[in-house]
């Protein structure tokens, strides 16, 4: 793997990373009856709970 493939592919998820924490930023500036109608809340207390199972599986 060359030096620039290996920056893109850095880049390249660096990119993902600031547009999903954007998004995330955008929906909890909304007020939580608009949150509720489009099911955020619910979205990310689902990936919480998945976050919480992998680190206690991982502790155990």
């Amino acid at each position: 793997m060359s030096v620039l493939s290996s920056i893109s592919r850095i880049a390249t998820r660096y990119a993902a990373a600031r547009a999903r924490h954007r998004c995330e930023r955008i929906l909890l500036s909304l007020p939580a009856a608009v949150r509720k109608d489009i099911g955020f809340p619910e979205m990310f207390d689902a990936q919480d709970s998945r976050r919480a199972n992998t680190f206690s599986a991982k502790i155990i």
